[in-house]
């Protein structure tokens, strides 16, 4: 099932502007390449982008053959991204546990396993676990000048519970 709601830039979560360098590696765009699962460090959610617990593991960072990186996202329950956008936007697949999203003016959504999320460029939301369930999701986010995400206001408690 998909939704035309949101989206999360991993490696932006990660890093305070949101811009996003691109790996640029001439001797190593015709070979092909294993990356190691767990080989890049785990991050920790700023309490600047996001409520609650939340890890992030970068999966690959965007390079000129693919211009958008992946990370697994995995949010405690309750926890939550501030309001964000995406200049290029951004795909989420729900891996496992129970999430919201919602779309700024639009109602919370629940989603699920097996769920992608479809967030276009620029389009204004937020996104994490359920109040009783963790949650993590494979994010993908296109990179656009440099930057995956604009970071905004947090999400209150208010808006948080509108899915209840």
């Amino acid at each position: 099932m998909q939704h035309s709601l949101i989206g999360i830039g991993l490696a932006a979560a990660a890093l305070p502007a949101g811009d996003v360098a691109l790996n640029r590696s001439p001797d190593d765009s015709s070979r092909h390449h294993v990356s190691a699962a767990g080989s890049q460090a785990t991050l920790v959610g700023s309490s600047d982008y996001f409520t609650g617990s939340v890890r992030i593991e970068p999966v690959w960072s965007a390079d000129e053959q693919l211009t958008a990186s992946g990370a697994w996202v995995s949010f405690e329950a309750g926890a939550r991204s501030a309001w964000h956008t995406h200049p290029a936007g951004q795909r989420l697949v729900v891996m496992s546990g129970i999430g919201l999203v919602q779309e700024w003016g639009k109602p919370v959504r629940e989603i699920h396993p097996g769920d992608v999320v479809i967030c276009p460029p620029g389009i204004k939301h937020w996104h994490g676990a359920a109040a009783t369930a963790a949650m993590t999701h494979l994010a993908v986010t296109g990179v656009l000048d440099g930057k995956n995400v604009e970071w905004l206001e947090q999400v209150s408690d208010e808006q948080y519970n509108e899915a209840r």
